[in-house]
């Protein structure tokens, strides 16, 4: 890892099957059909796209391993197809840092105001958001393909995958088509009811 850039960090919740999503995601329905159980971790138990939905609930060893993981969070990068599916989390970016947008589409850019940078290639939008986090860990949030090119580059430090106790049949797979052979280290695991979440170091030869 280069000392003068914090580390990258990769986090995603999966099925028990390895799916990201159910079928059909999109705008109306991000996680797909019953893909929200994917994230009840997240909200603290059921949810549903109608209901609303915050990250208020989060609790026990859920909120622990969250605050962990945000922990030092300077900057963070989702892929379009995540930034349209959570309808532009209403327009401003939710999380702490700005939000790097990895998309072909740059002339879509918001207003800077809304906490959104839109970048095209995963080189630029990496480089953009080590310099936003100025020296802070930078995060990948999604979706599967985002996370695929990280390891795939040898970016990413830390691989941090939480497995809801669901089984979806269907969706986008985390690790569909990646070939990549990668050793990882258990640095720790926590488990709810909603959630088993293990953090690993991406060991580099």
């Amino acid at each position: 890892m280069d000392t003068s850039t914090g580390k990258v960090v990769a986090a995603i919740t999966t099925s028990v099957d390895g799916y990201v999503t159910g079928p059909d995601d999109g705008p109306r329905q991000g996680l797909g059909i019953g893909g929200e159980r994917l994230h009840y971790w997240v909200m603290g138990g059921p949810w549903s796209y109608e209901g609303g939905h915050d990250t208020d609930g989060m609790q026990g060893s859920d909120r622990e391993f969250f605050d962990a993981l945000t922990a030092g969070l300077g900057c963070g990068i989702v892929g379009r197809n995540m930034y349209d599916a959570a309808g532009a989390w209403g327009g401003t970016n939710p999380f702490p840092g700005p939000l790097v947008v990895l998309t072909h589409r740059t002339e879509d850019q918001p207003d800077p105001s809304a906490g959104f940078v839109f970048v095209d290639g995963f080189d630029a939008a990496l480089a953009r958001a080590r310099e936003l986090a100025a020296g802070a860990t930078v995060s990948l949030g999604g979706g599967a393909d985002l996370i695929r090119q990280g390891l795939a580059a040898g970016v990413v430090d830390e691989l941090a995958i939480s497995t809801a106790p669901v089984v979806l049949g269907g969706g986008k797979r985390l690790f569909e088509g990646f070939e990549d052979d990668l050793d990882l280290e258990v640095l720790g695991t926590w488990s709810s009811p909603y959630a088993t979440h293990v953090r690993y170091a991406v060991l580099r030869t």
